[in-house]
Parts: C-alpha cells; structure tokens; sequence
C-alpha cells in the first residue's frame, strides 16, 4: 500500500490551486448520512411468520450462500458491513421486519414489535427510516390503499397509520427524523377502461392517512413507471404523485433511478423537484433495462445525482437511502460496495471548484466551463477517497474485501 497521507498532501496541494477546501469536503462528505437498506441481508424477506413468496413484482436474483434468516443474523451482518462503509449512517427497515413471539398482522404492528430495532439502532447512533410493506400479503393481490374492496382498502391504511405511529416511536428512540417512504404496487398488467377511480381512491387513501399527526416524520410518496404484473397501468404514477405532493406540502416526492423510463435520468429532475418542495427523498440504486435493483456502482448518473445535490447546495436538505438487492453475490459485500460507490461520488463532487464553474457559466464563457467540468471527472479525489476511508478506519482500496470473505467462511457459509 501506498503512503496515503503523502497522496492526501499531493491532492490538497491540487485541489488548493481552484479554491476546493479539501478538508470541509470531507467533514461535509463525512456528516451527510445515507440510509442504508436492511432488505440486502436478507433478499427482502423479512421476518413475519409466513411463508410464500415475494410479490408485488419485486424479485430478488440468485441463492448466494448465507442469507441472513433471522432479525440477530441481520443486525449482526450489518454491523459487519458498517465497519467498511465510513460516514454517518441511517438503517432504512420495512414494516415485514418485524420481530413478535406471535404472529401479527400488519394492521395490528405495534412499536414494541419494532423495541430491538430501536435498542440496537441507539446504542450505535443510528437512525432509523420505515417503510410501509404493500407486497407479499393476501390482501395485497388486486390492490391496497387504491383497491376497488373497502375492506381491503382499510385494512392497508390502517397499516400505514400504524407505520407513521412507529416512525414517531423511532424519531423519539433515536432523535433523528424517521423517513418514512410510501409505495404500493398497485396497477393493472392491461389498461383498464377507468383509469381514474383508482387514482381518486388512492388520493383519499392518502388524505385519510396523513390527517394524522406523526411528530418526527418526514413522509415521501414514490412512485414507478411499471413493474411486473402491472405493466401497463401504474395507479401512483409520476405524475399522481408530483401533484399529490403539491396537495400536501408537507409529503415530499422520492426519487427511485430506477424507477423510470430507462431514457429519463433522476439528476435530470433534481432542480425541477426542488423547484418546487424544500426538500425530496432519493433513492439511489442500478436500473439494468428497468428496475432489476443492481448494486450501485461509481458510474455516470450516481456521480451526476451527487453533482446535482452538490451544485446545488442542497445536499443537507435531501434524505439519501440506497434501495437494491443482489442475491447472486455475497450479500454483505453488496452493501459494502454500493454504500461506498454512493459515498466517493459524493465526495468527488465536494471536491469539484463549483463556485468557479458557475462563475464561468454566468460569464457565458462556455468552453472553460466545458473544460473544467471534464477536466475534473479524472482529478485526484481518488487520493483523497483513500485517506478518507483510512481515516474512518474503514479500509482503504479493496482491504475490506478479505475481512468479508474471512467472515464469509467464519459465519456465512455455517447458516
């Protein structure tokens, strides 16, 4: 390995020449937190006492060994992955993860299913983010909060209700807002002849929820262009909940990558969302062709969202989570990289001399801002990425690689 405190020096002594400050970039890089996803553990299985398989056109590829199989295996396996993912960090849980000693229905969830969450989350200064869970459930196969059955219909907002009501608990656990992410599969695999009854039950659905109080909840509705079995007709489409968010001012939008059109780019929307709302829920993950949820990688439209958010300045006001599942690897090193590649695009646009390139673009000098733009794509915030992580005693390069097949053969494989 290379001396990585002389790299640093060599790229503070760069970066000084355009006016980057190199060591807020990375206090400011360091203090932003990215709400890290429980479901990669264990293939967004969860832990209710049911069997069947996932549904609401959400499918996890691969049987890598070592799943996590329980709420213990799970904490513990993210304890692990945390060793190598420096920066402050959320736990981002779904409502299917709860722990009981009976079974219990996701109209009845209580925060007291959710206490060892909460313990464990405090006791390493976590916060903690929820998610309602409108899949793999009886109740889930023709709708939920927009389904034609009013029975059904109140069974789903009862649920949401009670995930706000455990978002509360966990905001008053761990004294972070609980960012609570709202998104049903429901839609239609053929267009139906009305298409606006269920986008009118939906909104009603909605309204009935969020009339309630949830002190220490920041509620974002998500929508998607289509999933699997509803190909053709999304009931929270785009454009329903852009719109019901201008309904609410208080509910933001979220922003999936790979939630649309393979053409269309989330960091494209950024400004146009923040337009409008204060602030927005990102989720960061890897469309291959549509929403297949790879692992997130260091590539153009992460570092262009980060660039985005940077430019900005917004990057404090934004809630970052990543969302995807990869089970043909080990899933503890999927963390590990995604969370990573999610932070060092970050931090490469921290390290970008955006004063100077706006000051360009206000001068209509577009060739140097051309210029500079690219010419920072390939500086060396690597240098810095590396000193950071060895700072955050997080492994620099690929040292983290060895410990996670260590643990692999150690804990993995014995499951």
């Amino acid at each position: 390995m290379y001396d990585v405190n002389k790299g640093y020096e060599l790229a503070k002594a760069f970066y000084a020449q355009y006016g980057v400050d190199v060591d807020e970039a990375i206090a400011r890089c360091d203090r932003t937190p990215i709400s890290l996803h429980c479901w990669q553990g264990d293939d967004v299985g969860g832990f209710e006492k049911k069997e069947g398989a996932l549904t609401g056109g959400i499918q996890a590829t691969g049987n890598y060994p070592g799943k996590a199989a329980t709420a213990d295996e799970l904490r513990a396996d993210i304890d692990f992955a945390a060793r190598f993912i420096p920066g402050a960090k959320k736990v981002n849980l779904h409502a299917n993860y709860q722990e009981a000693d009976h079974p219990v229905d996701r109209n009845e969830i209580e925060p007291e299913h959710f206490a060892k969450w909460a313990d464990w989350a405090v006791a390493r200064g976590y916060g903690l983010d929820f998610n309602p869970t409108f899949f793999s459930h009886p109740l889930s196969e023709n709708g939920t909060l927009s389904a034609a059955d009013d029975r059904v219909r109140a069974f789903w907002i009862e649920h949401d209700k009670r995930c706000r009501k455990i978002g509360t608990y966990f905001a008053q656990r761990t004294g972070q807002p609980c960012v609570i992410n709202h998104w049903i599969p429901d839609g239609s695999k053929e267009m139906p002849v009305d298409t606006l009854a269920p986008r009118l039950r939906l909104k009603d659905s909605y309204d009935q929820i969020f009339a309630e109080d949830a002190p220490g909840v920041v509620d974002a509705v998500e929508s998607k262009v289509f999933g699997i079995g509803l190909e053709s007709y999304t009931v929270g489409s785009n454009e329903f909940y852009v719109m019901y968010a201008m309904h609410q001012p208080k509910v933001l939008v979220t922003l999936d990558t790979g939630h649309y059109h393979p053409t269309e780019m989330v960091s494209a929307k950024l400004s146009a969302i923040l337009a409008y709302k204060d602030s927005l829920l990102l989720h960061v993950s890897r469309p291959v062709r549509w929403d297949s949820d790879h692992v997130v990688a260091l590539d153009d439209e992460t570092r262009a969202i980060m660039e985005e958010l940077v430019r900005m300045n917004v990057l404090e006001r934004v809630h970052i989570a990543t969302d995807y599942f990869d089970a043909s690897i080990n899933r503890i090193a999927a963390w590990v990289i995604g969370l990573r590649n999610t932070r060092r695009a970050m931090l490469e646009a921290l390290l970008q001399p955006v004063d100077q390139m706006k000051a360009l673009e206000r001068a209509g000098d577009n060739t140097a801002r051309l210029a500079f733009v690219q010419e920072f794509k390939e500086q060396p915030a690597a240098l810095v990425w590396d000193y950071y992580c060895a700072k955050q005693q997080a492994g620099v390069g690929l040292d983290w690689l060895a410990q996670v097949k260590q643990y692999e053969r150690d804990v993995l494989a014995r499951r």
